[in-house]
Order: C-alpha cells, then sequence, then structure tokens
C-alpha cells in the first residue's frame, strides 16, 4: 500500500494557498529549500507536477487544482476533528461547488441553488461563474461539482459528461413605470421605438431577441448590451430602457427593482441544464437542485 506523506501535502497546500514558496516559508517557519524540496518528493510519490512557473509566481496545474481541492477537504476535517474532541461546537458542512455560466440571469441561478443550502446536512456553497467551456474544463477535472448552463452539453466537447434539462422559460419584458407609463399601444407594439437593453451580441438570447422583434414588426431603440442581465435590471431600474427576463424570475424582479411587466411572449424558449459527472444523479445538493427546478421554478 502506498502512503500519502501528509506533512508534504501540508506544505503542497500551504504553498498553494500563499502563492509563493517565500510567503509559505514565512507561514510554516521553514526555510524555502526544505519547502521546494518536499513537494518534489511529493510530486514524485504522486507521479504527476503539482506546479509551473508563471513568472515569480507558482501557479497549479490541473494535477495541482484536483490536488489542492482535496488538501483543503483534508485539513478542515482535521480542524474540525480537533475543535471536535476539544469539545468545540462545530458546524460540520461539505463543501459543494458549482460553476454558473455567465449566461445564465443571476435571478434564476439564485432560485436554483438555493435548495441546496437548506438541506439537512449542510454544504459549504462555492459558486463560480465563467465561460460555459472554461467551467466544464474545470468539472472534467473534479474542481467542480456542478455547472449550470443555458445549453446542454456540445457532443463535440470531449468531455464525459451528462445533460440534465432543469427546466424551459419563456420571457417577460419590463421596464420603469415612467416609461411603461407613456406607452400609447398594447404589447408588443409598445416596444416600437422604446428604449432597450439587450443581451450580450452573438448569444443565443440576442439572436432570438431580433428575429422575434422582426416578426412582430418592432424596433426597440438598443441603448446599451449587457453580458449580465442583473445589471440590465439595474440600468432598467434607473429608467434607461426595458429589458427582457424568464418569466419564472417575475415577482423577485418587480419587488428587487420595483419594474412594470409589460408583456410576456412564448415564442421565445430558453432552457436550463444542469451538467455533472453522473449519468444519474446522486448528490443530495444536486438532487435538490433538480427537484426544485421541476417543481417550482419551471413548473408548467
Amino acid at each position: 500500500m502506498e502512503w500519502l506523506n501528509y506533512h508534504h501535502l501540508l506544505y503542497f497546500w500551504t504553498v498553494a494557498r500563499e502563492g509563493t514558496i517565500a510567503k509559505a516559508s514565512e507561514t510554516l517557519l521553514l526555510a524555502q529549500p526544505t519547502i521546494s524540496e518536499q513537494i518534489r518528493s511529493l510530486e514524485e510519490s504522486l507521479g504527476v507536477k503539482l506546479f509551473q512557473k508563471q513568472g515569480r509566481n507558482l501557479v497549479l496545474t490541473d494535477a495541482g487544482r484536483v490536488a489542492f481541492q482535496y488538501a483543503d477537504d483534508i485539513f478542515t476535517r482535521g480542524r474540525e476533528m480537533s475543535d471536535v474532541l476539544r469539545g468545540r461546537t462545530v458546524g460540520r458542512s461539505a463543501r459543494f461547488t458549482i460553476g454558473i455560466a455567465d449566461v445564465v440571469p443571476k435571478l434564476i441561478a439564485y432560485r436554483l441553488i438555493l435548495p441546496a443550502l437548506k438541506l439537512s446536512d449542510p454544504v459549504h456553497l462555492v459558486c463560480r461563474e465563467g465561460k460555459p467551456d472554461k467551467l466544464l474544463s474545470q468539472l472534467a477535472i473534479h474542481e467542480l461539482d456542478l455547472v449550470i448552463s443555458d445549453a446542454s452539453l456540445d457532443p463535440s466537447i470531449r468531455i464525459h459528461a451528462f445533460s440534465h434539462l432543469l427546466g424551459q422559460s419563456h420571457l417577460s419584458f419590463f421596464a420603469h413605470p415612467r416609461i411603461a407609463k407613456r406607452t400609447k399601444t398594447r404589447f408588443p407594439k409598445c416596444l416600437d421605438g422604446m428604449p432597450f437593453l439587450m443581451p450580450a451580441d452573438n448569444s443565443d438570447l440576442r439572436r432570438s431577441l431580433e428575429h422575434w422583434f422582426d416578426a412582430q414588426g418592432v424596433r426597440p431603440v438598443v441603448v446599451g448590451d449587457f453580458d449580465d442581465s442583473a445589471l440590465a435590471a439595474v440600468f432598467s431600474q434607473a429608467a434607461v430602457g426595458a429589458f427582457a427576463t424568464p418569466t419564472p424570475t417575475e415577482a423577485q424582479v418587480k419587488k428587487q427593482y420595483e419594474l412594470s411587466l409589460l408583456g410576456r411572449t412564448r415564442d421565445i424558449v430558453e432552457s436550463f441544464y444542469a451538467i455533472s459527472l453522473d449519468r444519474r444523479l446522486k448528490h443530495p445538493a444536486v438532487i435538490a437542485i433538480s427537484e426544485f427546478a421541476h417543481n417550482a421554478v419551471f413548473r408548467k
């Protein structure tokens, strides 16, 4: 049996957290050459490179990121054990790391993820936002437990993962009450000539909206493009323009941003997926997200 040297793992973990061997040596009260040698020994025993140089700093490799996640869990549990044996009350929670594609509206992400924080066995939630391809790469090396995206896994991407449909949504259109009161025609004709905050250029939702505007014979005045729908809502709250959001977020948008509903369309459909490494959902937090999505968020 091959035994893991936990002293070596501790040195690696500290260097990864501090960013340099020099800073880690101050924390560990050890000489820099000693730490370097111990990390080399750990790399040799594992058969992988854990760091690569980037300027004066050390950056984790893909294998290093996986090792760091395990090391972080190990030493977190170690501190918990020490606290418990000393009679201290510890709220034990498992780490659950979720990636959210940057095109997924924040209000949708919030509603989907919230059930994971209400489990009987608590989880320590870590949320990361980014481009879908980057998040999927992190999922593949177990840096993420789940990815929430507006698209299923592209078959051309060589990652052994599975897409689970959480639900589908239509669109609702909102504007500041001052803008809404100026409209003299019913929805969707009221959008013609109205200042409008569009999703980012080249996004699927942007193309869908443009086609829909053409089909309806309306031409809003585009006054801004936004990657982040939450930021678009803030600008809409300032009466800069109208914007579109998934229909399940209507109540939150009205309450949080005090906007007026202009109307809805069922012609545009947005889909949302949970992408995991498991063909069947197993993690309690992922199951909670999936069940809440089907039974509440996207319930028809």
